[in-house]
């Protein structure tokens, strides 16, 4: 689940950090991140995972 960037001979650093930061945000690596930031209790994840669920359903209709 690593990103990695390899960098050609007449690239610049910024064309390479673009390139990383793209592959983090394709791959998901971030949203974990952000989703394993702090601990969340199985009934705490339960209940966001039916909130989504509802909120899904109520816009598809």
């Amino acid at each position: 689940m690593a990103a990695e960037v390899k960098i050609g001979k007449n690239e610049s650093l910024d064309n390479a950090l673009r390139r990383f930061k793209r592959e983090c945000q394709v791959s998901g690596i971030l949203a974990e991140l952000r989703k394993r930031e702090h601990y969340e209790k199985p009934s705490v994840r339960r209940k966001k995972k039916s909130e989504a669920a509802r909120k899904r359903k109520s816009v598809k209709k």
